[in-house]
């Protein structure tokens, strides 16, 4: 489509070939793609998870609503991410935020961040949705000991900030607690958050979405939005919906003419994960890992990875700047080098799974839920920085009852307008020496 920054491969239907999550959940029942015309309330634009719990709470509100997207529900970042529903959702630091918004929006970000994983929870509780839930809290591990170092002076702050337990674990504890990785020197856990299958909590959505009234039409790509008569009117490859109010909830797949505000305001980042095949006892107590715990290192690049309930373990990271089967191909070697290295024990076990998608960062490094352009009656919500499962559920649901009339509890700082990126169109060129200058980091 005109106006996507990456290549056309990052768009198509195919680039979810090898992705783990497709196999254990298939595709959920829609409505089909748009044919004709109609004429509808609410229309989200992206049925991921910002769109899918905004379209969720307007149906349950009462609203007529239509969910459209370029593909099938969760065919996204939402349905092939890493699965972490833990705190996150901005990359500037808390300091960064305090400095810029003041100490009780710092102090409302923190509480957005653990209200939305509470949100899922409740979601998953109240949908009856089953999603290989697992791990209690969230592990970072110490890539340095100047990263345990740092680990340490913060772990009382982190502690009074979220009001649950921060426990530091010393280099010679990890082997102990079957957190055996190369090259690991300690790591802190943080009681918050837990793991799931994202693919399995999105199509929940999607039918707790049709179950209340609303419509979901896939393979149904918005080419054009133009003004009519009081509505915006979506034009897609085979029909037409005319809405009186329109929902931007496309993150990481966003494109810069659908709506023209979002021109320069995004900037995806591929984030790539591979599967191994399930592992045996005596497999896992060679190599020491034995923990569900969902895990990631300190890096700035860094590593994200868990041992899930089927005994598969699941590595990802960041680092491609291109969709292009040759770029892909290279990523996957890099990402096996990165996991042999961490995983020595392992390193020949097969991987089967391995697949790449698109998060998203703002210019400010901070969320966007808000009104595109003061009067347009086009709202959305974007860039979690690729800490979307809990962020962009939350965000999605505060974003609908903004427009149901009803109290939000986001900090006010979410609603600013992004700043357009310097470089315009160019602006993914800026990527790999952002991450040269991320690898230098991680090696001081």
């Amino acid at each position: 489509m005109r106006g996507h920054i990456f290549e056309p491969g990052a768009y198509e239907a195919g680039s979810l070939a090898g992705c783990y999550w497709a196999q254990t959940a298939p595709d959920c029942p829609d409505d089909g793609p748009v044919s004709g015309a109609a004429k509808v309330e609410f229309a989200v634009i992206g049925a991921g998870f910002t769109g899918l719990s905004a379209a969720l709470r307007l149906a349950q509100g009462g609203a007529d609503v239509a969910v459209l997207d370029m593909h099938r529900p969760g065919w996204g970042a939402s349905g092939r991410n890493g699965g972490f529903c833990c705190v996150g959702g901005a990359s500037a630091t808390s300091g960064q935020i305090r400095a810029r918004y003041g100490a009780t929006e710092a102090e409302r970000f923190h509480a957005t961040e653990r209200a939305a994983i509470n949100h899922v929870s409740t979601q998953i509780e109240r949908l009856g949705l089953e999603v290989d839930r697992h791990s209690r809290g969230e592990l970072q591990l110490a890539h340095s000991p100047k990263a345990f170092a740092e680990m340490t002076r913060d772990a009382p702050d982190l502690a009074k900030r979220h009001g649950v337990e921060a426990s530091l674990i010393a280099p010679a504890e990890l082997a102990e607690r079957g957190l055996g990785a190369a090259g690991m020197h300690g790591a802190l856990h943080l009681d918050l958050g837990f793991a799931l299958n994202p693919r399995k909590l999105a199509l929940g959505l999607a039918g707790a979405v049709r179950a209340a009234g609303g419509r979901i039409h896939g393979d149904s790509a918005v080419l054009e939005i133009t003004q009519a008569d009081g509505y915006h009117v979506l034009r897609t490859t085979q029909g037409e919906i005319r809405a009186k109010h329109l929902v931007i909830a496309t993150n990481g797949y966003s494109s810069d003419n659908v709506p023209g505000w979002l021109r320069w305001r995004y900037l995806p980042l591929q984030s790539s994960v591979l599967v191994t095949r399930p592992l045996s006892d005596a497999e896992i107590a060679a190599q020491g890992w034995s923990s569900d715990l969902m895990a990631y290192d300190s890096r700035h690049l860094l590593h994200y990875f868990r041992l899930m309930p089927d005994r598969r373990m699941l590595f990802g990271m960041r680092g491609a700047t291109r969709w292009t089967p040759n770029a892909l191909e290279t990523h996957r070697r890099e990402t096996r080098a990165h996991f042999d290295a961490m995983f020595p024990a392992w390193r020949d076990v097969e991987a089967p799974h391995f697949w790449s998608g698109l998060l998203c960062f703002s210019r400010e490094m901070v969320p966007f839920v808000g009104e595109m352009g003061a009067g347009s009656g086009v709202h959305g919500a974007f860039a979690y920085h690729g800490n979307g499962v809990a962020m962009a559920n939350w965000c999605g649901d505060q974003l609908a009852r903004r427009l149901l009339g009803q109290a939000s509890d986001l900090p006010q700082f979410f609603s600013r307008t992004p700043k357009r990126f310097e470089m315009g169109p160019w602006r993914r060129a800026a990527l790999p020496l952002a991450l040269v200058r991320y690898r230098v980091l991680d090696r001081l």
